[in-house]
């Protein structure tokens, strides 16, 4: 674990998108080409900043609950609550504190950490990779039914929300709370360059794990070292938080998904909806703030300028597509990811020829063309090996094109998705959650 000093932080500026999806974890098991924030990020339609505020007013007081944020004698002290411990769904503690860096396990050895173990609780889970969270021991043995290990958490930070899992215990003396992973500390606060010897320091983060053999992420998604599986994490996770909220009477969409962009200096005079201004990602207009529409999976002004023209969008594409939210504009993988006459194009669902019987002839081909259903032509991928046996990855998309790798991080190129300059390649930066020359 780590401890921080005293000096003044900065605050959160990502982008990402909605492609989650099975990786290999060795791949992104560095300390600056993690998996992008879009992996773990809460949907867009979570109410965030509600879920906050409810946790602030939290007051029950379970045995063992209280800990210092860290080691000095007037350290402020924390107190986990369980308000919220007996709801049938979306049963959970939480609690608010500062954020240090915990990087036992696998990357014990990452910067600032004099004071690794090579193991976590359940694991040696890299913390370079997994984003986690962290609760004081003696809470830990005091609730071993109700936290069994590798449970979903989810972390406000800065006004979004992350999902991760409860990988570790602080077991110090005196043990401390509010800690997590170098990749979830990292993510929630990518200017502060937080490492094993600087942490977070103001009490601002919301922790919340959520309780019960159903609350563990699967070993499907989960093995002793790496998330195998990001999509199930995302899906667990909204899932929970869904059902905490609805018992807590919340409503409503929020702008803590950390999946979306945020906008560019000024934006807020712009647009009225924090986190989906131009820039962000979306898979359709409904996702984007004011006159803005998704274009290629982007909230993007266009050439559009009212928001009579956004809703006439709306209503056009709620004609013309059958299935909301997989119409045009919206991440895919393989054709069977998009409506109707839409075909998957470079990870977009796009118009293609315009019609369903080019669709039906384009799956055909692929079928024949293609021995792995879904790893095929424009599927997403992180190297090679996420792509069918004849295909391969480039710019972070499988496809036929033999032509010379030009970028120097194979699925870091152009069109790669990202959430910074550190994300692509030496020779790109990220522009609008892509890697581009531009």
């Amino acid at each position: 674990m780590a401890f921080k000093n005293t000096l003044g932080l900065a605050t959160l500026a990502l982008a990402g998108s909605g492609m989650a999806q099975s990786v290999s974890g060795s791949d992104y098991n560095y300390p600056h080409a993690g998996p992008p924030a879009s992996f773990f990020a809460a949907s867009s339609t979570i109410p965030v900043a509600a879920l906050k505020a409810a946790a602030a007013k939290a007051s029950d007081v379970p045995a063992k609950a209280t800990y210092p944020v860290n080691t000095n004698d007037d350290s402020p002290l924390s107190t986990i609550h369980s308000d919220w411990a007996d709801f049938s769904e979306g049963a959970s503690f939480s609690w608010v504190a500062d954020m240090d860096v915990d990087c036992d396990g696998k990357d014990e050895a990452c910067k600032g950490n004099g004071d690794g173990q090579s193991g976590t609780n359940w694991g040696a889970l890299a913390a370079y990779e997994v984003p986690w969270i962290v609760i004081p021991d003696h809470f830990l043995k005091a609730n071993t039914k109700a936290l069994p290990g590798n449970n979903v958490a989810a972390v406000i930070c800065d006004g979004k929300m992350y999902y991760g899992i409860l990988g570790d215990s602080n077991g110090d003396d005196p043990e401390v709370t509010g800690e997590a992973s170098w990749l979830m500390a990292r993510t929630c606060f990518p200017d502060e360059d937080l490492n094993g010897d600087n942490g977070h320091v103001p009490a601002d983060v919301t922790y919340i794990v959520f309780t019960g053999d159903d609350a563990v992420l699967p070993s499907s998604a989960l093995n002793n070292n790496y998330v195998t599986n990001f999509s199930t994490l995302r899906a667990m996770g909204d899932k929970l938080v869904s059902a905490l909220a609805a018992n807590l009477g919340l409503s409503g969409s929020s702008s803590g998904s950390g999946s979306s962009g945020s906008g560019s200096s000024g934006s807020s005079s712009s647009c009225s909806w924090s986190g989906h201004c131009a820039g962000a990602t979306c898979s359709s207009d409904d996702d984007c703030s004011d006159d803005l529409t998704c274009k290629s999976g982007v909230c993007s002004s266009g050439s559009t300028g009212s928001k009579t023209t956004l809703t006439t969008s709306a209503a056009t594409a709620t004609a013309t597509c059958s299935w909301s939210g997989h119409c045009a504009g919206a991440t895919c993988s393989s054709d069977d990811d998009c409506s109707d006459a839409l075909t998957c194009k470079s990870g977009v669902c796009s118009s293609g020829s315009g019609s369903a019987a080019s669709k039906t002839t384009s799956a055909a081909t692929s079928a024949a063309t293609c021995s792995w259903s879904g790893h095929c032509a424009g599927a997403t991928c992180s190297s090679d090996d996420d792509c069918s046996d004849e295909l391969a990855c480039k710019s972070g998309v499988c496809s036929s094109d033999s032509s010379v790798e030009t970028c120097s991080w194979k699925g870091h190129c152009a069109g790669a998705t990202c959430s910074s300059d550190d994300d692509c390649s030496d020779e790109l930066s990220c522009n609008s959650g892509t890697c581009s020359s531009a």
